[in-house]
């Protein structure tokens, strides 16, 4: 056998694997088809943080519709792919939700890198794609059938530096992922960071596979006039680069990014995590936002329904995915049908959507539709999330 014959049936395989994965929640003796939304998700691998409450919450989303009769009369079918971090599996399981699966909409993509990968597939096929990604290079430029759910990079940069001003912290360090995400906000903190009066002093980086951060933060330490500390960067590197932070015992601000908003982040890094500031929805919040809040209801109900149904704590990434799919079936309703354009209309000609994420008006220029405004700038303290600063 040759080796590209290897590789096709090992992709085969893992195709088949996938499979074995997919959520079928179609409920018996219908008179009209299902109706399929596709989603590519990396619920195992070192992206699973991610994937894995995106999964869970779609199942539990679909599920509890189809119990409630559907969409339109029909019932929801979702198809679900597990890439494991794998953006060429990515791409793969893309085109098969296309060619294969006959999907009408897709939700998905843990990663940037992965979500890139899979853009081509959607755009070439008009079929329209809400990734749960955070990098603004998937909404910047506006692409017609791409939109995204989670806050960008450069709305994380600029809410952490509105914070920063409002201290009169001026002089500030970097230390960057290089992973896809890490990298890109990067770009963006350094495009933006003028706006605020603020000047970068240090700037550095990690990689992903990298198991002390104490040599780059040690220069950062040392350089004159530093002030505060900023960590674009997802994944385990945040948690060591805060336990290092703290191990060098630098006392000064250290700021995170909503890539690790997440109660696992502050066990992993443990109590260095005190005092850290980041940039989150309000769903990590959500027993502490006030009755005139106007997120608190769908904010309350996702949190419940999830730690009801997985017996864990709900994270942002989840909420992501929730967002998704309710911007999808809400589509699907205004559209009247399952015409990929129809539905691609109603999504770009969301206004006032109020999601756990924040609150979407979307349009031709803007396929995410959220401002800094929906950010909270949120503060570990006594091992969990407090609301700090002016919103």
């Amino acid at each position: 056998m040759t080796k590209s014959a290897f590789g096709r049936q090992s992709l085969r395989a893992s195709a088949l694997q996938a499979l074995a994965v997919t959520t079928l929640l179609s409920l018996p003796a219908l008179a009209a088809d299902p109706i399929k939304i596709g989603a590519v998700l990396s619920a195992s691998g070192p992206a699973a943080f991610l994937g894995d409450p995106e999964a869970k919450t779609l199942k539990i989303y679909v599920e509890e519709l189809n119990k409630k009769g559907g969409v339109l009369g029909r019932q929801i079918e979702l198809v679900l792919y597990d890439d494991g971090g794998d953006a060429n599996k990515a791409r793969t399981f893309a085109t098969r939700l296309i060619e294969d699966d006959k999907v009408v909409a897709m939700v998905g993509g843990s990663t940037t890198g992965t979500t890139m990968a899979m853009i081509p597939v959607f755009e070439d096929a008009k079929v329209p794609f809400v990734s749960v990604a955070g990098a603004i290079e998937i909404i910047e430029p506006v692409r017609s059938f791409v939109f995204k759910t989670p806050h960008t990079d450069k709305t994380a940069c600029e809410k952490i530096f509105e914070d920063m001003k409002a201290r009169s912290l001026t002089k500030v360090g970097m230390i960057s992922g290089t992973d896809g995400f890490g990298k890109s906000m990067r770009t963006q903190c350094l495009r933006v960071v003028k706006d605020y009066g603020i000047t970068i002093v240090a700037d550095e980086s990690y990689g992903a596979t990298d198991s002390d951060m104490t040599p780059q933060l040690n220069k950062i330490k040392n350089t004159a006039g530093l002030q505060a500390v900023v960590n674009p960067g997802f994944g385990q590197g945040p948690a060591i680069v805060t336990r290092n932070y703290g191990q060098l015992s630098i006392g000064l601000p250290l700021y995170q990014s909503h890539g690790v908003a997440s109660k696992s982040f502050i066990d992993l890094a443990g109590p260095a995590a005190e005092g850290i500031r980041l940039p989150a929805p309000a769903l990590l919040v959500a027993d502490k936002l006030t009755d005139a809040d106007k997120q608190k209801a769908v904010v309350t109900a996702y949190k419940t329904s999830y730690e009801k149904a997985v017996g864990q704590p709900v994270s942002t990434f989840g909420g992501y995915a929730f967002d998704g799919i309710q911007l999808v079936v809400e589509a699907i309703q205004k559209a009247k049908g399952t015409d990929p354009q129809k539905i691609r209309d109603a999504l770009e000609a969301t206004k006032g959507y109020v999601g756990v994420t924040g609150i979407y008006t979307m349009s031709a220029t803007d396929h995410l539709g959220l401002g800094t405004e929906s950010f909270r700038m949120l503060e570990v303290r006594n091992g969990g999330w407090v609301e700090v600063g002016a919103r």
